[in-house]
């Protein structure tokens, strides 16, 4: 259980928050939203970061899609877009999830949380490291544990998913989209070209193959399968060619797009995991 005894640094005011009990999550997609999810019921703080205008696709289950709204709830938590430092921490007093557009995390490294999380899912490592927070924790291929960051968790689907590495790396990026009902690669929609993207059709939809989609410019998108759209972009994204704007379900009415994905709460475990682990290593070592 997170320590409450030590006042979080805030710029302004004293508040009740703790530092040892503030969590910082880099990006707030499907994946982040899970973690975010499983650390608020533990009992933790925290606040969810985001860039200008998030791509997440599958945004019924994204916190960070309060960045459009103003507010989202995924399975009973509530997320609001914070406007700044002292709006997000008024938010998590008020038992919501803050989103702060905060990239970089230049403004939430004011607070001196605990941990951060990076749960981007660049494939890549974009200006992370263990520096940012006491305990570090990233998601996926292009961290190395105890280096880049103190932990890595496995987010490739198999007999690895959600392993914890504490030395050394993930598994390559396949570049293959998970299994569903045998179907992979073909499941995902994919910008034909660049523009700005406009759905027809939205989340949860039931749709036949070749059915309109969505545009993307001038160029019409159609669903590639039979089944449930399970991701869309937001409108009026301006997105690059093969650029990654939905998924479809094929499993259909079975399909559910209203609550975490298994593979985001094994993730989030794992998450949690490690974050335990290496607070009680380093109480421990003091």
């Amino acid at each position: 259980m997170p320590n409450n005894t030590t006042p979080c640094y805030f710029p302004s005011r004293a508040s009740s928050i703790s530092n040892d009990g503030l969590v910082v999550i880099r990006g707030a997609g499907d994946i982040a939203t899970g973690i975010a999810l499983r650390l608020y019921n533990a009992g933790f703080s925290i606040i969810m970061t985001e860039i200008e205008r998030p791509t997440m696709i599958r945004c019924s289950v994204s916190l960070g899609q309060c960045v459009y709204q103003g507010a989202h709830q995924v399975e009973g938590i509530s997320a609001s877009k914070a406007r700044d430092l002292s709006h997000a921490v008024e938010l998590i007093e008020q038992g919501h999830i803050p989103v702060l557009q905060d990239q970089d995390l230049q403004q939430v490294s004011r607070l001196q949380p605990r941990y951060v999380i990076d749960a981007i899912l660049a494939k890549r490592n974009i200006n992370f490291h263990r520096d940012l927070a006491p305990i570090t924790i990233a998601l996926g291929p292009g961290f190395s544990g105890g280096s880049d960051c103190d932990a890595v968790i496995e987010t490739n689907r198999g007999h690895h998913l959600g392993r914890v590495i504490y030395q050394g790396s993930t598994q390559d990026n396949t570049g293959v989209p998970g299994n569903i009902a045998g179907f992979s690669h073909q499941r995902v929609i994919r910008a034909p070209c660049a523009g700005q993207m406009r759905s027809h059709t939205q989340i949860g939809a039931l749709v036949e193959q070749g059915e309109l989609i969505a545009h993307v410019g001038e160029t019409s998108v159609y669903a590639p399968l039979s089944g449930m759209v399970r991701g869309l972009l937001n409108n009026d994204i301006e997105v690059s060619k093969d650029f990654k704007i939905g998924d479809i379900d094929p499993r259909g009415a079975e399909a559910d797009f209203t609550t975490v994905s298994d593979k985001a709460r094994a993730i989030a475990g794992s998450v949690l995991e490690a974050m335990l682990h290496l607070q009680h290593r380093r109480a421990f070592k003091a």
